[in-house]
Formats: C-alpha cells, sequence, structure tokens
C-alpha cells in the first residue's frame, strides 16, 4: 500500500476537493443525500458565516497517490468553551475510505492541531456545531436522512472508537404515521384545548410579513427553554438571522406554530418538510435552476420532520407544547404529510423521548456524540 500525506486545505481547489470527496465516496449509494453546496461552503467557512464570528476551522485532506481518500475539520467554538467553561476541540465533516491508518491520520491531525491552542480533549463530529448538523448514524442505514439530519458509512464508528473515541451522548429520530393522528385519546385533545382556555394562549403560524420579529422570538424562546439540555451553547442573533434567511422560502407558515400568552411568544413548534428528495434530484446544487425546482416541489412533499418545541421555563409545566401540537395537527393533515420524524432527541431527555413513545412513535435512528480525553 502506498503512503499518504495529511495536507492543510489553503487554496480554492483544495476547498472544491474537499467538498466533492463525498460524491466519490457515496457515489451508487441510494440512501445518501447531496449536501446543498452553497451551505456546505458557508458552514465550512469558504464563504463568510456567522457561526465563524466565535470560532475557528482548519479542513484537512488525506491525499494518497494524488487521490483524495480522507477529509476532516478542526474546529474551536469559543462559545461553547465559555458557556461549558471548558477548552473543548471539535471536529466535523469527517469522510475517509474504510482504511483505520488514513483515519487515525487525521484524527492525529486535528488532536495536534488543538493541542496547539491548548484544547486536549476532543468532541465530534459537529458541522460545526450541535445547533447544526450534528452525531454520526450507528443505527437505521435502510433508509434516507430527514432534512438536515447527517448519513455516513457504516463502519465509521469502528474507525472513530479505532482511535479512542468514547461514546458521550446518542441522539434518536422518532418515526410516526398521520394514522396515528386519528387514533389519539379525544381526552388527550380535551386536555390541551381546556389548557390553552385556561392559560388565555392564541396559537398562530409564523408570518412571513413579520418575519423578523417571529425569528427574534423563536431566538429568545430557543435560548431560554433549553440551558441545562446536555450540550447547549446559546445561538448567536447573527446565526438566527442567518438560519432565517436561509429558511426563508422553504417555511410552511401553517407548520410552525408560535404560542402567545397577552401577544408575547412563550412557545413554538418548528415543522419543516423533508426536502431531502428535492435535493437529491438537483445533486445539492441551487444554481442556476435548482433552488427553483425546490421551491416549487414542495407542494408535492409528503414527509415532515418535526425539529424542536420549545416553552419558556415559566410556561414549561403548563402543558403549552401539548398546546402547540394540538394546533399543529389539524395543518399537518391539511397538508397531505403522510409521515413524520422527530429528530433529534437526546437519550438523556427521559421526558420526550417518553412522550413520543406512548404516542406510538416508533425509534428509527441512532446519532452519536464521541469524546476523546488522552490516556
Amino acid at each position: 500500500m502506498s503512503s499518504f500525506e495529511i495536507v492543510p486545505v489553503t487554496t480554492k481547489r483544495q476547498q472544491r476537493e474537499f467538498i466533492k470527496f463525498a460524491w466519490e465516496l457515496y457515489a451508487g449509494d441510494p440512501n445518501w443525500i447531496p449536501p446543498l453546496i452553497l451551505n456546505q461552503q458557508e458552514l465550512l467557512n469558504y464563504r463568510k458565516h456567522p457561526f465563524y464570528n466565535n470560532a475557528e476551522i482548519q479542513t484537512f485532506l488525506a491525499v494518497r497517490d494524488g487521490k483524495t481518500v480522507g477529509r476532516i475539520a478542526a474546529i474551536v467554538d469559543h462559545a461553547h468553551n465559555r458557556y461549558h467553561q471548558e477548552q473543548r476541540g471539535m471536529f466535523g465533516f469527517f469522510e475517509s475510505i474504510n482504511d483505520q491508518t488514513v483515519a487515525s491520520a487525521l484524527f492525529e491531525a486535528v488532536r495536534d492541531w488543538h493541542r496547539q491552542r491548548g484544547n486536549f480533549v476532543l468532541r465530534g463530529p459537529l458541522n460545526p456545531a450541535m445547533n447544526y448538523e450534528c452525531g454520526l448514524l450507528v443505527e437505521g442505514y435502510d433508509s434516507p436522512p430527514m432534512f438536515m439530519m447527517t448519513y455516513n458509512k457504516p463502519y465509521y464508528g469502528d474507525l472513530i472508537e479505532g482511535f479512542g473515541f468514547k461514546k458521550a451522548q446518542d441522539m434518536y429520530a422518532f418515526w410516526g404515521s398521520v394514522d396515528m393522528l386519528q387514533t389519539i385519546d379525544p381526552k388527550v385533545i380535551r386536555i390541551a384545548e381546556q389548557a390553552q382556555e385556561r392559560l388565555g394562549l392564541t396559537c398562530r403560524p409564523v408570518s412571513k410579513k413579520s418575519f423578523r420579529q417571529d425569528l427574534e422570538n423563536f431566538m429568545r424562546i430557543y435560548n431560554s427553554a433549553l440551558p441545562g439540555t446536555w450540550g447547549f451553547v446559546p445561538l448567536s442573533e447573527e446565526e438566527i438571522v442567518a438560519m432565517g434567511n436561509g429558511m426563508k422560502h422553504l417555511i410552511v407558515a401553517p407548520l410552525t406554530q408560535i404560542a402567545e400568552k397577552d401577544g408575547k411568544a412563550v412557545g413554538c413548534v418548528f415543522g419543516m418538510l423533508d426536502y431531502n428528495p428535492l435535493i437529491k434530484a438537483i445533486n445539492g446544487r441551487l444554481f442556476p435552476f435548482g433552488f427553483l425546482k425546490i421551491l416549487f416541489g414542495k407542494k408535492k412533499l409528503t414527509s415532515i420532520r418535526m425539529i424542536s418545541t420549545n416553552v419558556v421555563p415559566e410556561y414549561q409545566r403548563w402543558g403549552v407544547g401539548l398546546i402547540l401540537m394540538n394546533n399543529v395537527a389539524p395543518e399537518i393533515l391539511k397538508w397531505g404529510v403522510n409521515d413524520a420524524e422527530f429528530s433529534w432527541v437526546l437519550e438523556s431527555n427521559h421526558l420526550s423521548r417518553a412522550t413520543l413513545e406512548r404516542g406510538g412513535a416508533k425509534r428509527t435512528k441512532t446519532y452519536r456524540i464521541y469524546d476523546y480525553e488522552p490516556q
């Protein structure tokens, strides 16, 4: 076997090679969904992205005989380290042929890069952080991922663990058919309706007319609802705006609801159509006409990913999540959705897991975050 070298990405050509490698590695895999190239460029900081106002990244290629055989990114998330009061390095965007020597060399490059910056413990894969695509698929290779969820080769877990990484946390995806909505106990619906009336809440869809205000509401609810959750890092205002601008034309307003009390937003449920079949059809290329195929093709989509339900702390024990789901359910049926994925759900989030399981949702995929500590 010929030798290989680990090359830091410094040129535009290497950047293109870093992204293109995934197409080569997954050629012929029916379940792989190509990433949106423009989005990948931003998340890798090849194009400006607000996440990197508070973070650093260095990407690496593994090259053998002039051919790329692996890639990885070393990431310092300063917001994470400040919030959790630790010095931790991250890795992400990992892809490799099934060769432990290649994978270990990539992880060594990441480890050495971080050590130079005083970061001796590692975590990943994060692409580039918990608030974006993250986790290694370890169960559920029999179907494509939902929108904004990861997919990878089944042997990746062995390569990562072969270097010395250990499981830190699992995240689950649950699947449910809309037929389950027809079997919900009427008592549950009455409880939601009575709770909504008792609390004096109103629920409304996200409005494109007040989209900026709704983004601010989402940021405030998200950042106040999740402290204490494993791995949580608050989103910055700039990140929220960038996410909103990227998703504004993809959001179907009735599938994303906001609960308000006296005009103040206290909770939100965020559902997004599964755009992956359309992204696969355009091969990840938005231009020149790919974005039009997505915009005009979304009416035919019949799967949805329920991304999050968040409630401000003072209302978390009052059934606001149930109220939001009760309001969004008729809209899901009206659109013609056939099935939904609830993802991701932390294994340590026992309440959400139990709620989904009691409702009949089936756990279909498991994603894993790994930690590395030097011996």
